[in-house]
């Protein structure tokens, strides 16, 4: 009996804190993408358990393993291509959110910020690991390049990177690390979702002006719970459609070749959600230096909360911040397009990437 009224209990404290959850009136389509990359972590975990059933994590037949799910087992090519394209959807769905939250002053909510932006991270890192996994050339020498950046460190660069290798070079006890971190990372993210959720309902939600709601609110069930489920269905669908249709337009065709430590490919490139970090990375000269302007384009987020507040917590009276917003945007997009251009682009270059690092300071 005394189980049965536990149970009930957490049922009316899951009600009360996700279906009666006081929600401002006017927020809009944007706000949906923090529940859409709920349903896209959730695609991602149910599809990475089926792939890792069948997954052999040895460098001689993890390849091969790849190429038995999408041949052999039943729907695994169906499996491996949602868990590879929706992983590309989770980070879409997921710079739409942190955009939304910097162009509508979200990160004055220092903790549920703080907590999105190290589930920013650490997602980071995951689809780094699980890139090494099918063990084709882009995974191989990807992995190589990204690992051998720690050697970068002063002092003890080569020494971390030999430990995180597991030998002097990317082999089989490196990719047993990465599948095992991979496998458990997920989980981790799913706590600090959990985290994340509760410091948003202690301070609440912000909404498109930027002012104080708490007389203009209403219940996030039923009202915001159909726009959820639309938001749902058409990510659903645009990713079916993806899956079938083009399921590698996202890809690189240099992964459809087993890992070769004696060829390198012509360009080693990442995942294009990884593009605009990497295209900072190749535009200093210095190792070191390149490392550090690296780390800065993903965690300079973590000290937009030290900014001064305006008097609305919203861009939406705010011209000026709107155009350097957009233009920030473009900047983004032009990075990642032009990660690989030399010469006569290089300057254009440098001046994003001068801007990338500028935006934080200047907008507000």
């Amino acid at each position: 009996m005394k189980m049965l009224n536990n149970k009930m209990n957490l049922i009316k404290t899951m009600k009360k804190t996700i279906l009666l959850l006081p929600t401002p009136i006017n927020i809009n389509i944007l706000w949906n993408f923090g529940s859409i990359l709920g349903v896209c972590l959730v695609v991602q975990i149910i599809s990475g358990l089926f792939l890792s059933m069948h997954y052999t994590s040895h460098i001689n037949n993890a390849f091969n393993s790849i190429i038995h799910i999408m041949h052999d087992v039943n729907y695994g090519w169906l499996m491996r291509l949602i868990h590879m394209n929706g992983a590309s959807f989770f980070f879409f769905c997921m710079f739409i959110h942190i955009g939304r939250g910097i162009y509508f002053n979200s990160y004055f909510l220092y903790l549920t910020w703080y907590s999105g932006s190290l589930i920013f991270i650490i997602t980071m890192a995951t689809a780094f690991l699980g890139y090494v996994l099918p063990w084709g050339q882009m995974s191989f020498w990807g992995a190589t390049v990204i690992t051998n950046l720690m050697s970068a460190i002063p002092l003890i660069g080569n020494e971390i990177v030999i430990w995180l290798w597991g030998g002097f070079s990317v082999n089989n006890a490196t990719l047993n690390r990465f599948y095992s971190l991979n496998f458990i990372m997920p989980f981790v993210i799913l706590m600090m979702i959990l985290i994340h959720l509760m410091t948003l309902h202690l301070t609440g939600s912000n909404n498109p002006l930027g002012t104080n709601s708490n007389l203009y609110k209403i219940s996030f069930h039923s009202y915001f719970t159909i726009k959820d489920m639309q938001g749902f269905l058409l990510m659903i669908i645009m990713l079916l459609l993806l899956c079938c249709f083009t399921p590698y337009m996202l890809g690189d065709p240099e992964n459809f070749n087993m890992a070769n430590p004696m060829i390198t490919p012509i360009h080693i490139q990442p995942e294009w959600y990884f593009l605009f970090a990497y295209a900072i990375l190749r535009s200093i000269p210095n190792k070191l230096g390149g490392v550090i302007a690296l780390l800065l384009s993903v965690m300079i987020i973590l000290i937009m909360p030290l900014y001064n507040m305006n008097k609305f917590q919203s861009s939406t009276y705010y011209p000026f911040n709107q155009i350097t917003f957009w233009s920030f945007v473009n900047i983004m997009i032009m990075l990642n397009l032009n990660w690989n251009k030399t010469y006569w682009m290089s300057f254009y270059n440098n001046w994003s990437n001068s801007y990338y690092f500028m935006f934080y300071n200047i907008i507000y």
